[in-house]
């Protein structure tokens, strides 16, 4: 397994909301454990949100006797959102922070994903797959016809979310199961990359730079370059292979 992280504020952003977490090492029952959230909501609760939500779905699945990833990564989610939304009824500060969270375990060369929001996971092989669906607005108009791909991506309600973690008392997760070839690449990424740079782009950087780092940094300079209206993380993981560097 190796992997390289990396987070960013962007070009427009004073505060960094979006958090991540990256362990190719066992956590609880799980042989490893990937996540990206990021948060929304007023003053620093954004932040807290994002921080909050992975501290505890870490901790969650640390604690969990289960070895069913589906079950565990579940629970911790559920978890998680219900101790944000009590920590948000108990501090007025924090009212109507939430966050995004896709979330990842690799176990032999199966993948199972967990995801709310639109934060995104993506294949990337002999083609590039988004394996996660967003959950947004003008992804279920997308999903309904009523516009095509390229309408989505400058609709001005592209951020307005359908599903995240602290938005109600319970949350139901999407989960995905996938089937990893020997030569993969998986991304994780928040919505300030794929907002600002095209997945045709995504995947040519990523194959086109050598190392971990270089695939990292060139996908967050071009996420700035191309103006950096959010904030940017990415985790980038080839599974088969031996080498571990994070930053």
């Amino acid at each position: 397994m190796k992997t390289f992280s990396m987070t960013d504020t962007g070009i427009s952003r004073e505060m960094n909301q979006d958090y991540f977490f990256a362990s190719d090492t066992a956590v609880g029952n799980l042989p490893n454990l990937y996540i990206v959230a990021d948060g929304m909501g007023g003053h620093k609760a954004g932040e807290y949100a994002s921080r909050y939500t992975i501290e505890r779905i870490v901790a969650s699945v640390s604690r969990n006797p289960g070895d069913e990833p589906v079950a565990v990564l579940r629970a911790a989610i559920s978890k998680a959102n219900e101790l944000l939304i009590m920590e948000a009824r108990e501090d007025e500060s924090k009212y109507g922070m939430g966050t995004t969270v896709v979330a990842a375990t690799i176990i032999g060369n199966k993948m199972i994903v967990a995801n709310v929001g639109d934060s995104r996971l993506y294949v990337i092989g002999k083609v590039m797959r988004q394996i996660t669906r967003d959950h947004s607005l003008v992804e279920e108009m997308v999903r309904m016809g009523g516009m095509d791909a390229e309408q989505a991506r400058e609709h001005p309600d592209k951020n307005i979310i359908t599903r995240a973690i602290g938005a109600s008392d319970s949350v139901e997760p999407d989960f995905f199961e996938v089937e990893l070839e020997k030569n993969d690449q998986v991304l994780m990424c928040s919505d300030g990359l794929t907002n600002m740079v095209e997945d045709k782009d995504i995947g040519e950087i990523i194959l086109g730079q050598s190392s971990l780092e270089s695939q990292v940094i060139t996908l967050i300079n071009t996420a700035n370059r191309n103006g950096g209206r959010d904030n940017i993380t990415v985790i980038i993981i080839r599974p088969f292979s031996d080498e571990v560097k994070e930053c």
